[in-house]
């Protein structure tokens, strides 16, 4: 009996963490949103948070793309000695260039994820919690509320890493907002690019809670309980999917996302135009 114990408890502290969604920085909030919609995406409204990010939703089954510009810079705060500002990191990013910014895992408890991040040496950070109001599909208002926890990779610097508790999912998650012209059902996988990807598994084993890692290539798999991160060569990345890799002269970069759908096809991948590459399996 005492060994079961000791098993579950093990178990639950090296809970394993999904994919939550991923923030995509741009400057021209609208025109992303446009780009979006001409690949097929359904995109929300713009949403406003209260230090000064905006945002518009791309929402898919179980994790989301967040498309955000920084609309307010005057209530922007800066960083503390254990305060992670998400407003001042993605106003930085921006300063460099547009891409993908963020990526957020699920958390089910932000306070005991939190901790366990504090004790692998990944985050030093304070829970960050707030509230905004939603929009259901008929335009009525609704209630939303999240936790925020923050880890940092040194050797990461231009890539942020959190992770997101939903106090309301039922007013979050809608199906209506899940369905796309293209047929993309949901984020396969996050793909991360480094010039020297074994540097970095520890540290996502740590943010993810995940067991092991998978080789795979130039490279390793970290399998999620909803999708996976991807982290290959800039080499591989180009020979896999025919695009120029970011610049990872200061670190591991997030370079792209990896979808699935069921009813997704060649035919609209072309039509849809550049920056997509269709694999059947």
């Amino acid at each position: 009996m005492a060994v079961a114990e000791l098993f579950v408890v093990g178990y639950r502290r090296r809970m394993t963490r999904g994919l939550d969604h991923i923030v995509h920085a741009v400057r021209d909030l609208d025109a992303a949103a446009e780009h979006y919609q001409s690949l097929g995406f359904t995109v929300g409204a713009r949403n406003r948070h209260p230090w000064g990010t905006h945002n518009r939703i791309i929402q898919l089954d179980g994790s989301y793309i967040e498309l955000l510009t920084v609309g307010e810079p005057e209530k922007i705060s800066p960083h503390a000695l254990h305060s992670f500002s998400f407003g001042a990191f993605h106003r930085d990013f921006l300063a460099h260039g547009q891409g993908l910014a963020m990526l957020l895992l699920n958390s089910r408890d932000a306070k005991v994820d939190n901790a366990a991040w504090r004790a692998a040496g990944i985050g030093d950070f304070d829970v960050f919690n707030f509230e905004r109001e939603g929009t259901r599909p008929d335009g009525s208002p609704v209630k939303l509320a999240f936790s925020l926890i923050f880890a940092s990779d040194p050797k990461t610097p231009d890539a942020g890493f959190a992770a997101c508790q939903h106090y309301y999912p039922e007013n979050f998650w809608k199906p209506a907002f899940q369905t796309h012209a293209n047929g993309v059902e949901r984020i396969a996988a996050i793909v991360m690019v480094a010039d020297d990807p074994a540097q970095h598994c520890d540290f996502l084993l740590a943010y993810t809670g995940a067991e092991a890692a998978q080789a795979a290539g130039d490279g390793f798999t970290i399998a999620l309980p909803r999708g996976a991160i991807d982290m290959m060569t800039p080499a591989a990345f180009s020979e896999r999917y025919g695009l120029a890799p970011p610049d990872t002269s200061r670190g591991a970069r997030l370079a792209a996302m990896r979808f699935s759908g069921a009813t997704v096809t060649a035919n609209q991948v072309a039509l849809l135009g550049a920056g997509l590459v269709f694999e059947r399996s």
